[in-house]
């Protein structure tokens, strides 16, 4: 029965551990929680806490360093966008001050809530059991005056209402464009940073250019187109200079031309051949 015992013991402690080595994060979004807003809440500051609330709101939603939570069915929810969608979030890693928003700010407690002190937040140590709370030791622990500034709102989601509300994929890219603020809390900016690697697009590849071989003929080629201007000028730098009493050869018809003879050598020539016949008629 002993070692009955231990086997089982063994394989409860392994099972265990597989569950929370796969939980802890926040899950991935398309969980169904049940809310389904038609526009944008209305969310007021907790006082003196960097997070927000939604007074009228029939549940428990708040907004915390970029990111919606929702306390459902004894569960913490996360999303980007008011709406949803919503992943799940292990208790062991929700943020701290989330755990710590006073009772008398959930518009929809729980029964295990009642005789809790409302300026208090809740007792997540007898709700979680006592493995949680020596996990989460201190949470309930804080200097109040050293609280950081809230998050700004994503205002800009209040035009997306209704039909108009976006796709997941569309919800990552027009936070990136409209939503400049970076979590302070490890657990959110982890989820931010695992929600910007899924939307980064893969460069594309270039196209290979020929052959290895082609493209050193081409580099060649315009290599030698490169140095034939400067061979040229070269070559024409190196001619001898001519000298100031050389003239160029005519070229063309005008050098096998003889030069027109003047107007006065024409008539000169006409009379003397007239002579020639007037002496000859004579004799």
């Amino acid at each position: 029965m002993r070692y009955v015992m231990i086997v089982l013991w063994m394989l409860f402690w392994s099972a265990t551990s597989a569950v929370a080595q796969v939980s802890i994060g926040i899950g991935l979004p398309g969980v169904n929680i049940g809310i389904n807003l038609s526009s944008y809440p209305q969310l007021v500051r907790v006082p003196n806490y960097p997070v927000y609330y939604a007074p009228q709101l029939g549940s428990n939603f708040f907004f915390y360093d970029g990111m919606y939570w929702v306390y459902e069915r004894d569960n913490w929810y996360a999303s980007s966008w008011y709406n949803g969608p919503w992943g799940l979030v292990n208790p062991e890693i929700v943020p701290l001050y989330v755990l710590r928003i006073p009772v008398r700010y959930y518009r929809d407690p729980p029964e295990y809530f009642r005789g809790w002190r409302p300026d208090a937040p809740p007792r997540w140590g007898n709700h979680w059991g006592r493995d949680w709370e020596q996990h989460r030791r201190g949470w309930d622990k804080w200097d109040r005056k050293t609280a950081p500034a809230p998050a700004p709102l994503p205002v800009y989601q209040r035009k997306y209402a209704g039909d108009r509300y976006p796709r997941a994929e569309q919800q990552r890219e027009l936070q990136s464009q409209n939503y400049r603020y970076r979590p302070r809390d490890a657990v959110v900016r982890k989820h931010y940073e695992e929600h910007a690697m899924q939307k980064a697009p893969v460069p594309p590849q270039r196209k290979q250019q020929g052959t290895r071989e082609e493209r050193s003929q081409r580099g060649t080629a315009a290599q030698e187109q490169r140095q034939q201007p400067q061979q040229g000028a070269v070559q024409r730098e190196q001619q001898p200079p001519r000298s100031q009493g050389q003239q160029e050869r005519p070229q063309g018809k005008a050098a096998s031309q003889e030069p027109k003879r003047s107007q006065g050598q024409n008539q000169e020539k006409d009379r003397e051949k007239g002579e020639d016949r007037g002496q000859d008629r004579k004799k």
